[in-house]
């Protein structure tokens, strides 16, 4: 006390300068304290994120895009060239299978294609008119030979004689007989084949062109009057040019490409919800009706293509349209749902923390299905009970207590220093 009481008469008798560093001093001291001790003492708090264990339905779904293939369209494609001459159907009018499109003035190139193919539609017609008629030739030796078998050495009279040479002749000659009949309807069947081949190769250069099956016609943009000039291929060889196209009133169908891991979980009926690009405020049913297992390899990823049919049509889906496929693998009613955040698994075992009257306890819980959001819980939990699915830390400043400093006593009054300097200080 008397060191305080010396140190104060010295204060009071020092110099204006002297005085003026001390007061410094302080103030730095009292600056140094603040920073260090109040806002560093600031307590860290953990508040809890937490959601309420409720009853309802889960559904586990697949993620998976693809695009709409032309399942429910054709195209109308010809090889000839020249001028458009006629256009006798228009976009969104109904046709039947072979009803004309377009007919064209053929250019020279274009003309000569066409009599070739003319003359090799004849030939295989004549082909096949020839096969026909040797098939009936054929017919009547094999009813002669039949004939003289079943009433000669084959008869009942003629007694046991497979070894006759004469039964063993006659056998033979139906045999072959038949043998040759036979034959001659697959040369027939193939003499079809030809023509059928003919015939579309005819089409494809012909000055008319038709309609390929029944629908709606779409992306016919001829012209009469127009241009359309040939199209070869890197060899050389003329190829079809898509004039327009004609869609049926089947539903379209999307393909999506599923991975390694999706493949095992998905099967041939599963049901589906689709998205569209061009119809963000729109979803469409349907249900996977193939599935590619042999799959395709990528830049060394393999993927396995399926096929999910719209359970309706719509004349907005286009193909090739860009389609997003939540594919609906399982799913159940009335189960404990918990938010996947919710639950920790380590080792096979599966805990969430549950907070009750501001306590957080480790409960072991047994888990069903899990969605993306969702978890079943089969066991460890009741409806309502509240879990925490997150943790947040809250700096706060607890209560703040106020200390006199010990340099307080250098000055009683109003003098230089001032009254008594003061620090905060959290608890």
């Amino acid at each position: 006390m008397k060191m305080l009481q010396s140190l104060k008469n010295w204060f009071i008798n020092s110099s204006l300068t002297i005085k003026v560093i001390l007061l410094v001093i302080i103030l730095g001291i009292g600056y140094f304290g603040y920073t260090n001790f109040v806002k560093k003492s600031a307590t860290t708090q953990s508040q809890y994120q937490t959601a309420t264990v409720e009853k309802g339905s889960i559904i586990v779904t697949v993620t998976s895009s693809g695009s709409v293939s032309s399942a429910n369209s054709g195209s109308v494609t010809t090889q000839a060239s020249g001028v458009v001459t006629k256009i006798l159907v228009q976009n969104g009018q109904q046709v039947k299978t072979g009803q004309q499109i377009a007919t064209f003035d053929l250019d020279q190139t274009s003309k000569q294609k066409y009599a070739a193919a003319t003359a090799s539609y004849q030939s295989a017609k004549n082909n096949l008119a020839s096969a026909q008629s040797q098939l009936y030739t054929l017919q009547s030796a094999m009813f002669v030979a039949n004939q003289k078998f079943v009433t000669g050495a084959g008869s009942e009279t003629a007694g046991d004689s497979t070894s006759d040479p004469n039964y063993i002749e006659q056998n033979a000659d139906w045999l072959a007989a038949e043998a040759k009949y036979t034959q001659q309807q697959s040369v027939i069947a193939q003499a079809q084949t030809s023509l059928n081949a003919a015939a579309l190769a005819l089409q494809q250069v012909s000055p008319t062109v038709t309609a390929p099956i029944s629908g709606t016609v779409t992306g016919l943009s001829l012209q009469v009057g127009s241009v359309l000039g040939s199209v070869a291929d890197s060899n050389g060889n003329s190829t079809a040019q898509k004039i327009a196209s004609v869609q049926t009133t089947a539903a379209p169908t999307v393909t999506v490409n599923l991975t390694q891991v999706d493949i095992p979980t998905i099967k041939v009926g599963d049901k589906a919800t689709l998205t569209f690009d061009a119809f963000a405020d729109k979803t469409f049913t349907g249900q996977i009706v193939s599935i590619d297992t042999i799959g395709s390899v990528s830049s060394g990823v393999t993927t396995y293509p399926a096929v999910i049919k719209l359970d309706t049509a719509s004349s907005d889906i286009f193909s090739n349209m860009t389609a997003t496929a939540n594919i609906i693998t399982d799913s159940k009613d009335d189960v404990l749902l918990v938010p996947t955040s919710a639950v920790t698994t380590s080792n096979g075992e599966s805990t969430v923390r549950v907070l009750k009257n501001g306590q957080v306890s480790i409960v072991p819980v047994t888990t069903g299905l899990s969605s993306s959001t969702q978890v079943e819980i089969d066991s460890g939990l009741n409806e309502g009970d509240t879990v925490v699915t997150g943790t947040t830390a809250a700096t706060g400043t607890s209560a703040v207590s106020t200390t006199t400093s010990p340099f307080s006593t250098l000055g009683g009054g109003r003098g230089a220093v001032g009254g008594a300097v003061t620090f905060t200080r959290a608890r």
